[in-house]
């Protein structure tokens, strides 16, 4: 569905078929200062999800305000390829999302995954006030354990695996973003000089948090993939396993398993 779509279909609270069934439909008045105001938005910048205040996200439909990143097809894969793994245990799956953000990902496993537990972080309380709603929104707020915390939670209980979407922009290339990115919050954008700031700091702590076989998944940027690697190689605990490329042939998902 496309932005004009997604906008009328929102507005008029109807479904994308409906939009071309009924082609010589007049907006009331109230439908009018609604769209003109949303495109008001739009022409200034503004995206469209914040304009909406939902973004989709793995076929689920998401509450996000400008306190939270938009989800992207991208993290999808991280989705994806967390299901993949934690589909190999048997029993009960520890998972910590940390930099939960709309909680995107962990409400996405915590429906997908019967058997998992999650657990997720963030620094931001407005993000985790989203997330929770989220979560509420998709019944499974029993299911996860949200907690305010500078990446990892205060909880010693070792996990079965770490998913994060971090920061991974660098400081000196926000400016050059698109405008509508970077109405989205810099604290989820920006990750110092070279954008592996959270890099530095999760993967020497992340095998102190997983049990042993246990697995750390990470979304990376473009071009990261050697710098990354060799943080993994300062960390010996740690065995790359796999590297997932995106749906336009990056590398974009890192996967590292715990000795």
């Amino acid at each position: 569905m496309d932005e004009a779509e997604l906008l009328f279909t929102n507005i008029l609270g109807c479904r994308r078929q409906d939009l071309y069934r009924n082609k010589k439909a007049v907006l009331n008045k109230e439908q009018s200062v609604l769209l003109a105001g949303a495109l008001k938005q739009r022409i200034s910048g503004r995206p469209l999800q914040y304009i909406l205040s939902q973004a989709d996200f793995f076929g689920f439909q998401f509450k996000v305000t400008p306190d939270v990143l938009i989800p992207r097809p991208e993290t999808e894969i991280l989705v994806e390829t967390a299901i993949k793994y934690a589909r190999d245990k048997r029993a009960e799956v520890r998972i910590l999302d940390i930099g939960t953000g709309s909680g995107c990902i962990a409400v996405s496993l915590a429906k997908l995954l019967p058997q998992a537990r999650i657990f997720a972080t963030d620094i931001s309380v407005k993000a985790l006030e989203v997330a929770g709603e989220n979560a509420r929104l998709h019944n499974v707020i029993d299911k996860i354990n949200f907690s305010c915390a500078d990446l990892f939670p205060s909880c010693d209980s070792p996990y079965d695996l770490i998913v994060s979407n971090p920061p991974y922009i660098a400081s000196g290339e926000i400016e050059q973003l698109q405008l509508e990115v970077r109405q989205e919050p810099r604290l989820a954008l920006s990750a110092g000089i070279d954008g592996l700031d959270f890099y530095h700091k999760i993967i020497p702590q992340a095998g102190g948090y997983l049990k042993t076989n246990g697995y750390l998944l990470m979304e990376i940027g473009f071009g990261q993939r050697k710098k990354i690697e060799k943080i993994f190689q300062n960390s010996p605990n740690f065995e790359i396993i796999e590297i997932i490329k995106d749906y336009s042939g990056i590398d974009r998902i890192m996967v590292a398993k715990n000795g």
